[in-house]
């Protein structure tokens, strides 16, 4: 590989992070600007790290989850409750557990 393709790959490295939105930093830079790469990341941005202009490490936010915004009571008059909640679905005479001795049979 010839210094000219090696300056041109170079230049389609940063054109590409360019196009994805993605800040590079040669390691030095980002040690020199810690603060100011990390304030881009909590903002969204990611940051791709190099050594020696080759890629070798990747700075992403983290995803945080949001806060629960429910409001209380936002579902009143919502849902219709049809029969009683505390009334078993199926009969008691299908439930294993009552028939016998309290055991659920084994097959």
């Amino acid at each position: 590989m010839t210094m000219i393709q090696k300056g041109r790959d170079f230049d389609m490295a940063n054109f590409l992070a360019y196009i994805r939105g993605m800040k590079v930093a040669n390691i030095a830079e980002f040690k020199n600007s810690f603060s100011r790469y990390l304030a881009a990341v909590e903002l969204g941005e990611e940051i791709e790290i190099r050594k020696r202009n080759v890629p070798i490490a990747k700075v992403v936010p983290v995803h945080r989850q949001r806060k629960n915004q429910t409001v209380l009571g936002c579902g009143r008059d919502s849902v219709k409750i049809t029969g009683d909640l505390t009334e078993p679905l199926i009969p008691e005479s299908d439930w294993e557990m009552l028939q016998g001795d309290g055991h659920a049979s084994s097959s």
